[in-house]
């Protein structure tokens, strides 16, 4: 990147340096601004051409410049020489006027250190495009090294050069003396002009009809500047020191062969030897033949043939040369009839325009834009032509790139947009909006093209609403959509209602049914569809285009019309528009098929919210409902969960005096349930707390950590030891039969124990339970104290050992136990964890129905003695026994005393036996329950 801008630094820097030497100081910089050096032309190559610019005006220019540098190996009279014939030249230039002659601007100035002149645009020399790069900036510009010649311009260059002759020859009677590929000028549009007077020669005679023109004989001591170039100059001149007319002919034809081989002439010439050279050309030329031309066009092979004869008089003149077969090319005479145009009248322009569209095609690009689109706009300016001219401008513009349209023909084009007569130049540019929008900058479209398209919706005439209206549609894509929407939209809308004519109102309905899908939805419904029921008119057509922007409307994936719009504006519209009388049967039947559409969408729409509202109503009430159920359940259950541990751990020792009252109340419960008729919300509750009970069964049973330390073991394994000893003792206690106490002395014998038997048999399988707590457990109470064997589990599967039934004994003399199985010195009670307390609902369940106090008191003294005295049959106590003695503290505790139905003699007597362990167990669990 660094190397190219340095590359680019000195670049610029040299051709600074090269202008400010060369120009600097001219007279000529006073008027204009020089600028880049693009090409070299005249005799030799020794004029520099630069682009500039005039200063006042900014009107483009070509600054030819000559060096004196040049020179500065000469003497000083070969200076003054080649300067006075360099002067020559550019004065007799300056003062000749033609239009194929180069245009001088502004006369030669000169200044110490150069020659300077100014004049039309150009581009290059011929001998630069045909391959001649002498005194051009290095590198060659891409535009003269690239540069080709289409068939086109070289047949109409020819052409121009023949013709620049004929007016020398013919109307200034004089020879150039010098045509040769240098002194043929190429300017900015590509026409080719006749440069370097250095050396003609005016007639003698110019009033008589043989002119006749003195010639200076070939002097090769002279500078090559001061000398023509003898490698187009005709024999005539070096051998017999005359010229003519037809020695620029011969120039011409040398010209001729150059052009079509590449720049190479004809022939070499040895300016050392000048003479002997030429000789041997005019032997050549004698013998010339076809096999020579072979790359010059067949139809203009001969005629150059002829331009190269050694006598001049054989040679065509410039006039015949312009009329040659080869020059009637379709393109050459269309460039000719531009260069003529201005000597045409109207209806000759009017003719020739209609038929260009035709030509356009068959020429090249370049020469289209270089050489007839500048003539073409300059017709701008005659409001006359505008109509017949702007088809072709817009032609041309099709094949123009953006940046082409851009620079060279929009700017043209400006004050045509604003131009409203003839009313041709709308419709023109009506049907080819797509170009103009395609190509045209958005600015440009803003402010000159959709202004052009709201003054013709606006134009008085119909025809042009018309085709406006029609041509709208086209191009709607490439609208932007705020003009649209604020500007175009509301101008085909006042079209529309302000028109007398039906058929701009009907247009003006098809046109927006067209645009409708490049409107927004919700501007369609609030602006387009109100629109509709304004318009005053019932003609039939009117209301099928009403029909059809409802129609295109309600179908459009995009749009859509909302059941809304539909209910409350649409179909209300639309239904006394069905029945207008001026509607025929087909049209009646447009109408309803429509109207059932949407009334069958109507339905749809509306009846599928209906259910879905339905459905969310439904949804939410559930969810209200399960959150006030889950909500009061979660209340409750920790209530009654805290309740339950409560009962169990402060009411255990209470549950197993009364013989398991809570079951009764949990019985009683049930009862109620059963007994009264839950509500449907009540149900829900209970089932509920079903399915959390069935989960809270089915988890895995809790398991504790274990952080009873070892004492309370050895404790529990003292005691064991000692209950045994005291079994013994029991049993033999046992063996002799108590005095029974009399009704009247019961309540005062204190020390008496009270045996009662407990036979109660219970299935082992309902009691298989698991409760979490520690099966080595021994509750011990103030009222009584209970051994228990620890090798035993009373809450072991029925396969363990264990208890299956209790005997309480009532010996006459029965030692209080307490003092008997004290714990051991030392030991603390052990604190228990809170327990789960569905493992606690488990160990506690479902019992036999509990009789209170106040019922047995109700009860028959047999009816309440069978509850206690085991029945008949019972079994034995087995080989391993365990003796459990409950010792009363007195009558009171049981609430006894004073009881009718307390009568000792009405309980048997103790057994000699006690029941197997397994009953006993059963027993304890129903205890604890």
């Amino acid at each position: 990147m660094e190397s190219m801008l340095n590359k680019l630094k000195s670049t610029v820097t040299k051709v600074t340096a090269d202008v400010t030497s060369a120009v600097m100081g001219n007279p000529v910089t006073r008027e204009f601004d020089v600028g880049r050096h693009i090409a070299s032309g005249g005799s030799g190559l020794a004029w520099k051409i630069f682009n500039g610019t005039k200063k006042s005006t900014k009107q483009e220019v070509a600054v030819f410049v000559f060096d004196k540098k040049l020179i500065d190996k000469y003497q000083k009279f070969e200076k003054d020489q080649i300067i006075d014939c360099l002067k020559r030249g550019v004065q007799q230039l300056t003062r000749l006027r033609h239009p194929r002659l180069l245009t001088v601007q502004h006369p030669l100035e000169e200044s110490r250190d150069c020659l300077a002149f100014c004049t039309e645009p150009v581009f290059a020399s011929l001998a630069n495009v045909l391959g001649n790069w002498e005194n051009l900036p290095s590198p060659v510009s891409p535009d003269i090294k690239d540069y080709k010649l289409y068939d086109v311009e070289t047949k109409y260059g020819l052409l121009q050069v023949s013709e620049g002759l004929s007016f020398l020859h013919s109307s200034v009677k004089m020879v150039h003396g010098n045509i040769t590929p240098e002194n043929v000028i190429l300017n900015k549009s590509g026409a080719w002009k006749i440069m370097g007077f250095d050396f003609c020669v005016s007639s003698t005679n110019p009033s008589e009809q043989e002119p006749k023109f003195p010639c200076k004989e070939w002097d090769p001591n002279l500078p090559s500047l001061c000398l023509p170039n003898p490698e187009y100059l005709a024999p005539e001149y070096i051998l017999s020191v005359s010229c003519e007319t037809a020695s620029d002919m011969y120039s011409l034809g040398t010209i001729m062969y150059a052009v079509f081989n590449k720049g190479k002439p004809i022939f070499e010439v040895n300016k050392q030897d000048i003479y002997k050279s030429f000789s041997r050309q005019l032997d050549q030329l004698s013998r010339l033949g076809s096999s020579s031309l072979t790359n010059v066009p067949e139809e203009v092979r001969e005629h150059v043939k002829l331009l190269l004869n050694v006598t001049p008089t054989v040679r065509p003149d410039a006039d015949q040369m312009t009329k040659i077969p080869f020059f009637d090319d379709v393109g050459a005479v269309t460039l000719q009839y531009f260069d003529t145009l201005f000597q045409r009248d109207n209806l000759q322009k009017s003719q020739f325009f209609k038929g260009l569209p035709k030509v356009l095609p068959k020429l090249p690009k370049r020469v289209i834009v270089q050489r007839i689109l500048p003539c073409l706009t300059s017709e701008f300016v005659n409001p006359d032509m505008v109509p017949f001219v702007l088809p072709n401008v817009l032609l041309i513009a099709e094949e123009c790139t953006k940046e082409e349209y851009v620079k060279l023909i929009l700017p043209e084009l400006g004050p045509v947009f604003k131009q409203q007569e003839p009313i041709q130049i709308l419709l023109i540019f009506l049907q080819k909006m797509d170009l103009l929008l395609t190509k045209t900058p958005p600015d440009e479209i803003k402010n000159s093209v959709l202004p052009m398209v709201y003054r013709a919706l606006e134009a008085p005439s119909i025809q042009i609403q018309e085709l406006c209206l029609n041509i709208i549609p086209t191009f709607a894509n490439l609208i932007d959509y705020p003009s649209m929407k604020n500007a175009l939209i509301p101008r085909i809308k006042n079209a529309c209602l302000q028109t007398s004519s039906l058929a701009v109102r009907v247009n003006s309905l098809v046109c927006l049914g067209k645009i409708l899908e490049y409107l927004d939805k919700w501007f369609v419904l609030d602006d387009i569809l109100p629109f509709l029921q304004q318009i005053p008119s019932k003609e039939p057509a009117v209301l099928m285009g009403i029909l059809g922007i409802y129609k295109c409307t309600f179908t459009h994936k995009k749009l859509g019309i909302t059941k809304e719009q539909l209910a409350g504006k649409v179909l209300p519209h639309l239904i006394p528009l069905s029945i207008e009388n001026n509607l025929n049967l087909n049209q009646f039947n447009s109408f309803i098929s429509v109207i059932k559409e949407m009334l069958n969408r109507l339905e749809s729409e509306h009846k599928t919210k209906l259910e879905q509202l339905h459905i969310m109503q439904e949804q939410q009430k559930s969810l209200d409902i399960g959150g006030q159920m889950n909500a009061s359940e979660e209340i409750k259950a920790t209530n009654v969960g805290n309740q339950q541990i409560d009962k169990v751990f402060n009411s255990i020792g209470a549950d197993l005096l009364t013989g398991g009252e809570p079951d009764n109340k949990d019985d009683g419960l049930q009862n109620k349930h059963k007994g009264a008729s839950l509500t449907l919300e009540e149900k829900q509750k209970l089932a509920k707390e079903q399915e959390q009970a069935q989960k809270l069964k089915s988890q895995q049973p809790l398991k504790p950590q274990v952080h009873t330390p070892i004492a309370p073991v050895k404790q529990t394994k003292d005691l064991t030891d000692t209950l045994m000893d005291n079994m013994s003792s029991l049993t033999s206690l046992s063996v002799s039969t108590p005095k029974i106490a009399t009704p009247s002395t019961f309540a005062s014998v204190s020390p008496m124990g009270l045996g009662m038997m407990f036979s109660t048999p219970v299935d082992n399988t309902k009691r298989n339970l698991t409760n979490g707590l520690n099966a080595n457990m021994g509750f011990q109470t103030s009222g009584f104290n209970m051994p228990v064997n620890t090798n035993q589990n009373f809450f072991s599967s029925p396969g363990a050992p264990g208890v299956n039934k209790m005997t309480l004994g009532t010996p006459a003399s029965l030692p209080n136990f307490n003092a008997m199985s004290p714990a051991p010195a030392g030991s603390k009670p052990t604190q228990q964890r809170p327990t789960d307390m569905s493992a606690l609902n488990n160990l506690f369940g479902p019992q036999k129905p509990k009789v209170s106090m106040n019922q047995l008191s109700q009860q028959k003294p047999n009816q309440w003695l069978n509850q206690f005295v085991p029945p008949q049959g019972s079994p034995s106590m087995g080989s391993t026994v365990v003796g459990t003695q409950m010792n009363m503290m007195g009558q009171s505790a049981f609430g006894m005393q004073g009881n009718p139905f307390f009568n000792p003699q009405n309980f048997a007597q103790p057994p000699t036996t006690m029941t197997n362990s397994g009953s006993a167990s059963n027993d304890l669990k129903d205890l604890f329950g």
